[in-house]
């Protein structure tokens, strides 16, 4: 038998969600039948499922202890800290890491950073709760990636980018010269059956709106350095929407430029797309997290760019 107490870290959500975390080696219908059968109870009483767990409530679990512990592999850690304390962990992904797993054979970030936490042994008192990345990035796309260590902080992370109260901007490298700031609202649809998406400048079926303000910071070459803050947040918006400017990210063969992508590759043995989630920005917190009200962290960009843009190159 294992029992649990809630603490305050995992209070609020409802019995059935709770244990679909904790016992996830486990099926739905399985956890249900054991709500049914009496091998799980809930301050020794025959749960729904559908409960708010308070805090020194008591879960009693009559199963396997082995099967029921968040297990995380070995792993060499190839991230960099870049903030870290008892609730969160904002970390820098490099280029070429999933930060999901894409398959059941893929190492991402968050095996990672599981690995990590395993080591340090703030897994042992999460019962059950299983760390993972708030936000994604694209494997070839660099940079912060934020994780709640415990249940109360990942729901604070995920609202708080829904919110939009924590601010990301991007640095990217792109075709052409841009040199006044501009706001750019449009539509962003899924196209079906692909990885691939597609910004309209009406509304349409299947579309959601979109905000990108981009401000250009250095030119070269015909390249210019911009600064992108995601006013909304959908996949490959920053690579899409700089494609129908006729500002393609250099490096990104799905939205860009081939001739130009190859010239650079060629002359700097460049092998990705350069697009860096350089910068985010904490406000208006008002949870657990209202300790960094204001804060900003800072990724480490990737060489690259300065190589491109030296004067001397």
């Amino acid at each position: 038998m294992t029992e649990i107490l809630i603490n305050k870290t995992e209070c609020g959500q409802r019995l059935d969600k709770f244990m679909i975390k904790y016992l996830g080696e486990f099926p739905m219908s399985y956890i249900y039948k054991a709500f049914r059968t009496n091998k799980i109870k809930l301050n020794g009483k025959k749960p729904k499922g559908s409960e708010k767990l308070n805090p020194g409530d008591s879960i009693k679990i009559f199963l396997e202890t082995e099967k029921i512990k968040v297990k995380a592999q070995k792993l060499t850690k190839h991230f960099k800290i870049i903030y870290e304390d008892e609730n969160i962990l904002i970390v820098d992904k490099p280029i070429g890491m999933l930060t999901q797993k894409a398959t059941k054979r893929d190492i991402s970030l968050a095996d990672e950073v599981l690995s990590y936490l395993d080591e340090k042994g703030e897994l042992e008192n999460l019962n059950g709760f299983k760390p993972a990345p708030s936000n994604r990035l694209d494997r070839n796309t660099s940079g912060l990636v934020l994780i709640g260590k415990n249940q109360v902080s990942s729901v604070a992370l995920s609202q708080m980018l829904k919110e939009k109260s924590i601010v990301k901007s991007y640095l990217a490298l792109v075709k052409g010269t841009i040199l006044k700031s501009v706001t750019i609202n449009a539509f962003h649809r899924k196209l079906p059956d692909k990885n691939e998406v597609q910004i309209l400048d009406y509304r349409a079926d299947g579309t959601k709106e979109i905000v990108t303000k981009i401000t250009p910071l250095e030119q070269k070459e015909g390249v210019t350095l911009i600064e992108v803050q995601l006013i909304t947040g959908k996949t490959h918006q920053i690579r899409a929407q700089l494609k129908e400017l006729k500002h393609p990210i250099v490096g990104d063969y799905k939205y860009g430029d081939v001739n130009l992508n190859n010239y650079f590759k060629q002359k700097y043995n460049l092998t990705s797309q350069l697009l860096c989630s350089y910068k985010v920005k904490f406000e208006n917190c008002t949870n657990i997290l209202s300790y960094l009200e204001d804060r900003v962290f800072i990724a480490f960009v990737p060489a690259m760019f300065s190589k491109i843009l030296d004067k001397d190159s």
